[in-house]
């Protein structure tokens, strides 16, 4: 009996869901080979919208940056039948008040734009760059503790801990609740997903939303020199935060801040080390290191595919016809390897006069945290170099383990000496 032959649509359900053993981005190639957009069987919401994946650059901006004609929140669109949600796809109101359902990525305009304008006066270029001396010395911390050892495991000992120390000592999480909020991350980003909540999850949301709601009224009565104090604080024209949009923000800053910047580190070292040509031009040249972490984002960026957008009218896109209500995923892994933008796109090239990438999304939703990415990444690799640079796996390549979180594929282990 002939087996039924699985087509690249049906794969990318597999790459999605980080169920797949195939390389996800030979199922990319194969996908932009067959066109920019295609339908894919994926049911979300009304059975009568199609859900669509967009694979090139341009159609994949244009799906990002054309708030006219597509939508995050799809509650907005006239005569909708889809209600707003949250990850966990529920309606229902829980003590994790619908889990970054209030956050910036899931508002339209002009709800969006009072948003960003209000949290942008905390997140300027200059209070970025000032995080630098903060930054330099987490990394050196962590690397001190593995040292003398000659071994480490790059994302226990340093992809994962250096961004979360960061975003917490940026919004005034005591040392002593950091553990507590490392498990509570771990849970929840392992077993969320559109539509799929277990018990953990749920137990782990309603916990982490009532520990922020408390450090939050700490923080109203004993302002310290911290991130939830200052957007307490702001107000511009009587317009201030509400509860929800700040806890929303927090709880957007612990997970947008730590899980893609953690994969980043930890993916972009595996990429090194399959490189080595590559590696080797980094240590002779540091001063490549912040284009490295623009090509290595581009490469294999955290984000396989950035949040659905949903079709507010009639429109064509790719040469498909998008009908009103219907749901499209921009895969930012594929766009970013478009043989139409980037010359040898299958190639790691750390030098790579590099224009643009969509790893960091596009439009008004793009991520607001990118520069703090953009230092972390470039001190976490130039310290890491600096300190290490005989840095090999310690597994043969074959068993480096991966995994899914939140739309984001890392690695869940990579034992390295030195």
């Amino acid at each position: 009996m002939e087996s039924k032959q699985i087509t690249p649509e049906q794969e990318v359900l597999g790459v999605l869901g980080g169920k797949i053993n195939r390389d996800p981005f030979a199922v990319f190639e194969d996908l932009r080979n067959n066109g920019s957009v295609r339908p894919i069987p994926m049911p979300m919401g009304d059975p009568e919208n199609q859900t669509w994946i967009v694979t090139h650059m341009d159609q994949a901006k244009q799906v990002l940056k054309d708030q006219a004609t597509f939508c995050v929140d799809p509650s907005t669109i006239e005569k909708s039948s889809y209600t707003k949600t949250s990850l966990i796809n529920s309606s229902e109101e829980v003590s994790s008040n619908l889990f970054l359902s209030n956050s910036l990525n899931a508002l339209d305009e002009p709800d969006h734009r009072r948003l960003r304008r209000l949290v942008s006066r905390a997140f300027t270029p200059k209070y970025m760059e000032s995080l630098r001396p903060s930054v330099q010395k987490i990394a050196d911390d962590l690397l001190d503790q593995v040292q003398d050892k000659g071994e480490m495991d790059i994302v226990v000992d340093y992809a994962y801990k250096l961004p979360i120390n960061v975003i917490s000592n940026m919004i005034g999480v005591p040392e002593s609740d950091r553990e507590q909020i490392y498990h509570w991350s771990e849970v929840i980003a392992s077993g969320l997903g559109v539509g799929s909540v277990n018990e953990d999850v749920v137990k782990s949301l309603e916990a982490f939303g009532d520990y922020f709601k408390q450090l939050i009224d700490e923080k109203r009565y004993q302002p310290g020199e911290d991130l939830i104090s200052e957007l307490i604080a702001i107000e511009e024209e009587g317009d201030k935060l509400t509860e929800k949009e700040l806890l929303s923000m927090v709880q957007l800053l612990i997970f947008a801040g730590h899980e893609t910047t953690s994969n980043l580190i930890s993916t972009g070292t595996l990429m090194l080390l399959d490189h080595p040509e590559q590696l080797k031009l980094l240590k002779d040249d540091p001063d490549l290191v912040p284009n490295a972490v623009e090509e290595l984002l581009r490469y294999h960026g955290p984000s396989t595919t950035a949040g659905p957008r949903y079709a507010r009218k009639d429109t064509e896109l790719g040469g498909q016809q998008i009908k009103k209500g219907d749901i499209l995923f921009p895969l930012l892994k594929s766009a970013n390897r478009d043989e139409q933008v980037f010359s040898d796109s299958e190639d790691l090239d750390v030098s790579r006069d590099l224009k643009r990438h969509l790893a960091f999304g596009q439009g008004v939703h793009m991520c607001l945290g990118a520069p703090l990415a953009r230092i972390e990444g470039d001190i976490a690799f130039t310290t890491l170099l600096k300190r290490m640079p005989d840095i090999k796996l310690s597994i043969p390549r074959e068993q480096v383990q991966w995994q899914f979180k939140l739309a984001a594929q890392g690695l869940s282990s990579l034992p390295v000496s030195f």
